[in-house]
This record gives structure tokens, sequence and C-alpha cells, in this order.
């Protein structure tokens, strides 16, 4: 009689082996144990390995100490980066948050699946095309408890906001109804916390002095835009805070050694020209992962490493699967960065903005290592076209249109308030990186090979990508999506 002996790896691939002759008892158990194996896959896939926990901001760039900032100074987050790897050049692919999170919770473009505008499909039954999910549905076939978790304990002294703002419906339960106490026992498991820093109203406790901020060139230097940032920094500050409780308490609960630790912004910072346009500050996020120590790391992570690559929010949602054990989905557009099977580094980051609440535009915008290019297809449009959130929440937006009508702003300034926006936009990002210096009509070879390539890689990603942003809703449309019972906070 031949007999087997079975070996399992460390993913729980089964081989066999020639082993000398042995009892019918002990062969016939090793088959029934093997049968139970391959009877539950979900165990097996869930059964060594790591935790997910996922700590995003609202509407923050690259602001932590950590960035370079010399502002503020944030501990916890620089500690994370000491720990982890920081990530310069990450970015989303939408400067606000629906569509933002719609992209990097299915690892597609928001353009491609049709989530572009920002609260759109509430109520009409829009659902995600066949082959894409959201990255908690992938992991809970693969045994992941996924959960969104908004009450913590006392000791945090906070809640979560359970905050998902898709913009499409999905079968089922979006996340798992779970408890920060659950985690030790429902293993493994994805945990996202959502924070409300730095989302407006700010929150943060005072603490910055409003007189010794640094303001960018495009806002005017006013007492009014120095208290507004001032109080983002606060903000920033709470946030800080509030990381370092929560890195705490998972070390605490003996969590730590277990779980990937990503910290990441929804989009870029909650300003005028930050959130809903597509400059470097609607876009450009912080991005920190740690990983844990009872898990090999991939290549690619080192503790106190920084990452210059290219990295678009879509790319979390592949790299995270493939840190599960699973692959990636045959549809999925974000790319693997991490691990023995990573793709090919980007050499652009995309970025679109089209509805956002009532207010109407359609800008695309792509960046290399040198330049932006931005392509503003509803050119005719005013950059301060009306929008009721940024009137009411954005001081800041309502000062550039006084002093613009007192004559009181630079040139820099006043390129916000003009009735009119550039067809094309292109920056140098070297020797302009606060994007005020339009070189799209310069005639300075350089220049016009850069916009010339950027164009055509735009033009290219619309076409490659299906962009549905080509079709406008109608005005019945952005009437029943714009309506008060529909809204949330922007």
């Amino acid at each position: 009689m031949r007999c087997f002996k079975l070996t399992y790896s460390r993913d729980y691939n089964v081989s066999y082996q020639d082993e000398p002759p042995i009892c019918f008892m002990n062969l016939l158990l090793r088959k029934l144990t093997l049968a139970l194996l391959l009877s539950a896959p979900t165990a097996i896939l869930a059964a060594d390995k790591p935790n997910i926990l996922w700590l995003i901001a609202e509407d923050m760039g690259p602001t932590p100490s950590c960035y370079g900032n010399k502002d503020i100074t944030t501990p916890n987050l620089d500690r994370l980066a000491s720990e982890g790897v920081l990530y310069t050049r990450a970015y989303t692919t939408a400067p606000v948050c629906s569509p933002s999170r719609s992209a990097f919770m299915t690892g597609m473009y928001q353009t491609t699946i049709g989530a572009h505008n920002h609260r759109s499909h509430h109520g009409d039954g829009f659902t995600l095309p066949e082959g894409v999910k959201v990255i908690p549905h992938w992991l809970k076939e693969a045994g992941y408890f996924c959960t969104n978790l908004k009450e913590l304990p006392a000791s945090f002294g906070f809640s979560g906001t359970g905050k998902t703002d898709w913009n499409f419906e999905v079968p089922g339960e979006r996340f798992e109804t779970g408890r920060w106490e659950d985690l030790k026992s429902k293993g493994p498991f994805l945990a996202q916390i959502n924070f409300h820093e730095t989302h407006r109203k700010y929150i943060g406790v005072h603490q910055v002095n409003p007189d010794k901020v640094t303001i960018a060139p495009y806002y005017p230097d006013h007492p009014v835009t120095r208290n507004d940032w001032a109080s983002y920094l606060d903000d920033v500050l709470s946030l800080d805070k509030k990381i370092g409780v929560v890195l705490k308490e998972l070390e605490t609960a003996g969590l730590a050694d277990d779980t990937i630790v990503l910290f990441m912004s929804d989009h870029g910072e909650s300003h005028v020209r930050g959130k809903q346009f597509v400059y470097e500050e609607g876009l450009h996020i912080p991005l920190i992962i740690r990983w844990p120590k009872n898990f090999a790391a991939p290549k690619q992570i080192t503790p106190g490493k920084v990452d210059n690559r290219f990295i678009e929010s879509i790319d979390l949602a592949p790299t995270l699967l493939r840190a599960a054990g699973l692959p990636k989905p045959a549809k999925m557009q974000g790319r693997i960065f991490l691990g023995d099977d990573v793709e090919a580094d980007r050499t652009m980051a995309f970025g679109a903005r089209d509805r956002c609440d009532e207010t109407v535009f359609r800008l695309r915008s792509v960046r290399d290592d040198g330049y932006r290019y931005i392509h503003n297809f509803t050119s005719e449009r005013p950059f301060l076209q009306a929008n009721a959130y940024k009137e009411r929440s954005y001081p800041v937006w309502n000062l550039l249109k006084e002093l613009h009508a007192q004559g009181k702003l630079t040139p820099e300034q006043e390129f916000l308030c003009q009735p009119t926006m550039p067809e094309e936009e292109l920056y140098d990002l070297n020797a302009d990186p606060h994007e005020i210096r339009n070189l799209a009509k310069s005639e300075v070879p350089e220049h016009q090979a850069a916009l010339k390539k950027l164009r055509s890689a735009l033009d290219r990603w619309i076409e490659e990508t299906n962009d549905q942003g080509r079709f406008f809703e109608t005005p019945e449309v952005i009437r029943e999506q714009t309506k008060p019972s529909k809204k949330q906070k922007a």
C-alpha cells in the first residue's frame, strides 16, 4: 500500500510527500482531516492573516510635521511614520469626500464606475458594475471581520464618525456592526476609524497662534485668513492626539504586533483652493503605513522609510487584498504597490472633479515628476461659482470676493476671482510649488513639450478609463439629488 504525508505551508497550500506505509486508520484520519480543511476554505484563508486598522482623516493635506510643516508638531503621526513608511506622493482621485471614497473603497476610478458626482445616486438604486465590490465585501469572503467603528470605549474620549459616503448602493451591509472590544476575538479584522478632523466646522482646541502661521500666496494675508488657517491646524493637532490614543489602545489590547496600521486622509485640505479643486491642495494627501512585527514585511517596507513613488488612493484596495492573501480582482484599476507581485510604478497621478452640491464643474488633471496639467472642460464658469456650502463654511471664500471688489488682491489672488477659468493650466511644480504661474501659453520649448505630453496622457486616460463625466446630469436630477433631505455635511 502506498501512503503519503501531508504538509502545509504558511499560505496553507497542501503538498504530498512519500512516506513509509502506515496503518489504515491513520491514513483514514488524515483523509478526513483534509476533507474538513477543504470544506472550510474561509477558515483556512482567515487563519494567520494580519489585521488591518485603517485610520481615515477628513479634508487634510500632508500637513503633519513629519511632512515638513514647521507651524505645528504632530508627535503621534511622526512616531507612526518613524515606525512605518511615509509616502510623499500619495494622491486621491477626487478632491471631495463621496467620489474619493467611492474610488478608494473599490479600487476603481470614480469616473469609470459612475460615482463621480458628489452625493449622487441617493435613492435611485444605482449599483456597482459586475465584478466590482467594496473592500470589506472582498475581505469578508476571505474570513475577515470588517467593521467601521463608531462607538469606542470611554477611555478613548471620542467616537468614530462611521462615515462611508459612497455614491452607489451595495447588497447587504456595508460593514458588520462591531465594537473595539470585539476585535481581539474577531480576527483577522479590517477595522476603519473615521475621524471628523479636519472637516469644517473645526472643533480643535485653540493652540496655534494665527500671527505665526504660514499663508500661501494665493490667499490674502488677512486676519480672517490667519484665524481660519490656525483653526485648521488646531484640528490637525486634535487629530494627532486621537491617533495617539488609538495606537496606545491597540498596544494595550495586545493587537499592535498583528495589525497593519494605515493612516490617510480622504482628500486634500479643507480650504478654498483645496477641497473640490484639482490643484495639489485638493488631491495631495498624507499616507503612512506601519507593518506588524509578527508578519514578514514586504521588501518595500522599512521602518522610517520615505517612499517617493506615486500612489493613487485606488491602489490601496488591491494592495490590502494581497496583504490578506487574495488575488487582485480582474477589473480593479488600482495597482499593487507592496509585496512580491507589485505592479509597475506609476509615473503620473490623475484627478477629477465633477458636480459638488449644486455647483457643476468638469475638471480633469494629471501630474508627473515635474508638472501639473489641468483641463477645465467648464471653463466658461468662474472658479468662485456659487456654492452654498463654501459660502457658508469658508470665510476666505467670501473674503476673496470682498477684497476683489475693493481692488486689494495680488495678481495671484485675483486669478481665483475671474469671471471665467482658463481652458488649460500648466504648472512647473519644482519652480512653482504653489501653482500660481500658468505656463499653458508659454512658448518656452520645455513648457510646450510638457503641455503636449500631459495633455495627451490625460486625453488617453479619459478614453481608456471610460470617463463618465462627459455625460452631465440633467437639471432635474441635480435638483432631486441636492434636496435638503438628501444632503449630508459636505
